[in-house]
């Protein structure tokens, strides 16, 4: 029978904590604190230590994480937010549902971060954050863009949903700017058992503001300080993600040998551009994802062997449907373009085998080998 490779298997991520994470949530039920309460603020606590930041606020989506925290800087109607079209459709949602426009720039060929002379270029007199996206793990550029932001007095607000964990400049990525944002959906490098997410910051006063709105602007029981949201983070959500936390520099680090594997075994086929890594940040690959030309015959020719791949993503936002009034053009981020069409996300998980890298890998060879022999 021919070995298979998923593209995540979350549960033999799982079957080692089944139970510990059961007894979690058995604590969960017979302590009634479902919504927020002693076990969100237990992680919160733990998350801020890991990252190495005062305050960690614990809300129910990496996008809740990112409008809030908008919203709590004072990001409105007639202001501009600054960020890349190659990212989820939440980067530029949470902006648009703060009441701003999202304003997109192109990014660097190699990290597929944002291009911080890009960002100095789109500057107006409208805008008042920069959204830098650490993309598949990798953190972006950020000294550059900071300079920008002191420059032009704005706010920097780091979409870190895919990058728990990783460093810049043997600094964690999420304690750099005004705040960061976190996402703990399933498939991430720390993940729940449904939504979550969360905002980390040193700025007391920020993070005084996210805590009120995320339980409809209350600053006690039916007392309403502002108008807020329901936003709160699952008891049992943070009782799960406390337990896998323990677990995630393990992860991060099998991550990253495994992506030094696939690396080895690419570097010598012109074909494949494997992903890069700069030589001051740490990346902890929540996903790999290599560029191939005819992307479609390489998928086909996986699927045929068991493998499991992806595509992140195929459509670059300010081409969406959705963002039709924006009126940007095809061809106004050419990077970020060509990439959405040569993008293949290998399997990446912690618990890939030597097997099953070697397959990965293989299959790959082979079938760019066989595009360029067609």
């Amino acid at each position: 029978m021919q070995m298979k490779v998923p593209f995540l298997d979350l549960n033999s991520h799982h079957e080692p904590l089944r139970d510990e994470i059961a007894c979690a949530i058995l604590d969960v039920i017979d302590a009634a604190a479902f919504a927020g309460g002693p076990f969100v603020a237990r992680f919160e606590a733990d998350f801020a230590a890991y990252c190495d930041s005062p305050h960690a606020i614990g809300v129910g989506s990496g996008t809740e994480a990112l409008w809030l925290t908008f919203l709590a800087l004072g990001v409105g109607p007639g202001d501009e937010v600054i960020t890349v079209p190659n990212t989820f459709m939440a980067t530029a949602e949470a902006i648009t549902y703060s009441g701003a426009r999202p304003v997109f720039v192109d990014v660097d060929e190699r990290t597929y971060t944002m291009d911080p002379a890009a960002l100095e270029k789109a500057v107006t007199a409208r805008t008042k954050a920069i959204v830098p996206v650490h993309l598949f793990g990798h953190p972006a550029d950020l000294d550059p863009i900071l300079e920008v932001a002191l420059k032009q007095d704005l706010f920097v607000v780091e979409d870190a949903c895919q990058a728990h964990g990783a460093e810049y400049k043997g600094r964690k990525a999420g304690t750099l700017g005004d705040a960061a944002c976190f996402s703990f959906y399933p498939a991430k490098n720390l993940g729940a058992f449904g939504e979550a997410g969360a905002v980390v910051t040193r700025n007391m006063v920020l993070q005084e503001k996210i805590r009120i709105l995320r339980d409809h602007g209350q600053v006690r029981k039916y007392y309403h300080a502002m108008v807020g949201w329901n936003c709160r983070m699952d008891g049992i959500q943070a009782a799960i993600l406390r337990i896998k936390l323990r677990h995630l520099e393990r992860g991060n680090q099998l991550r990253r040998s495994h992506a030094a594997y696939y690396n080895r075994a690419f570097n010598d086929i012109e074909e494949i551009v494997a992903p890069a890594q700069a030589a001051c940040v740490r990346h902890v690959y929540h996903i790999y994802a290599i560029r191939v030309r005819d992307r479609g015959e390489v998928m086909r020719f996986l699927a045929e062997k068991g493998i499991g791949c992806g595509i992140h993503y195929p459509v670059p936002i300010h081409l969406q449907e959705a963002y039709r009034c924006l009126r940007y053009e095809r061809g106004a981020f050419p990077i970020a373009e060509r990439c959405a069409m040569e993008f293949v996300s290998l399997p990446m998980f912690p618990e890939l085998t030597p097997a099953q890298l070697e397959m990965v890998a293989q299959a790959v060879i082979e079938a760019v080998a066989a595009g360029v022999m067609a």
